[in-house]
């Protein structure tokens, strides 16, 4: 089923609907959640970017070109659709506390700022984990009739049990091309970009309410810095794809590693412990 909104969804407004509805869930005369993915398709048509929010995002995110939207930009008109489908009653899981472990992005071909585009999103792909349940969030950008951008967002509902990650492993790492240091206030300055207030990324006690020992950067951040690092040797049309590791508590010191057949990573600079590590392909 599609829905069409005449314009994007307030993430002012469905943050606080992700705090209410797992409350409201436990009255008898709402019920609970559904046990599967609502089949809902949600579509913006004739979407425009504000040059002046594209050069907000370029400078969070450390890219220098304004001639196109960064292959992470797009996000940003998709993430407010993703949270709309997730705050519903009926979802299986509440929002907060989800985790974000992997997102992968084809663009097609460059998309210019002035372009109109459609957005559309979905949810997909209900199934096990080794450490709980997972989906995914499935994104389409349409400039006119042509497909030229898309993205799948894995999300994570923890459930305890084993886990077979080897997230915190230390493997050999791949040779550092640039340092950073990851401020402290970057998940302000991005959560203000995106509209993702997540309170993880955002305070250091909203994290600690979460079980956090402090704030975490967006996962989304750290992959658009890694694009951002990479941008002057980006095709045209290619693929990226990244799992997010351990968290990023900040402020850090990191370091960017490039390897081969372009896969790349992001590790502690002191620990060499992973945070992301991500492979981008040509098409």
């Amino acid at each position: 089923m599609t829905t069409e909104l005449s314009s994007p969804p307030s993430l002012t407004a469905l943050y606080p609907r992700a705090v209410a509805v797992p409350l409201l869930r436990k009255l008898p005369v709402v019920g609970g959640a559904s046990r599967e993915l609502p089949d809902t398709e949600l579509v913006v048509r004739d979407e425009r970017v504000s040059l002046d929010h594209l050069s907000d995002y370029t400078e969070v995110c450390g890219f220098e070109h304004m001639d196109r939207l960064p292959a992470t930009y797009p996000h940003m008109l998709a993430f407010p659709l993703q949270m709309r489908i997730m705050t519903e009653r009926s979802f299986p899981f509440g929002v907060l506390g989800l985790v974000h472990i992997e997102n992968e992005i084809t663009q097609h071909r460059r998309v210019s700022p002035d372009e109109r585009l459609t957005v559309a999103v979905r949810a997909r792909d209900l199934r096990d984990h080794p450490r709980g349940r997972q989906f995914t969030l499935a994104a389409t950008v349409h400039a006119g009739d042509e497909l030229v951008w898309e993205s799948s967002s894995v999300y994570l509902r923890r459930s305890g049990g084993g886990s077979s990650s080897k997230d915190g492993e230390r493997d050999d790492p791949a040779p550092a091309r640039a340092h950073w240091r990851v401020p402290a206030d970057i998940g302000r300055r991005y959560g203000a970009v995106s509209g993702d207030r997540n309170p993880i990324h955002i305070s250091g006690l909203g994290a600690k309410l979460f079980g956090m020992p402090g704030p975490i950067a967006h996962g989304m951040w750290l992959k658009a810095r890694c694009l951002a690092e990479l941008e002057e040797t980006l095709s045209d049309a290619f693929t990226v794809g990244v799992r997010f590791k351990l968290p990023l508590f900040i402020p850090a010191q990191v370091a960017f590693g490039v390897g081969d057949g372009g896969d790349f990573e992001v590790r502690d600079a002191s620990s060499g412990k992973p945070h992301l590590s991500g492979s981008v392909t040509a098409r």
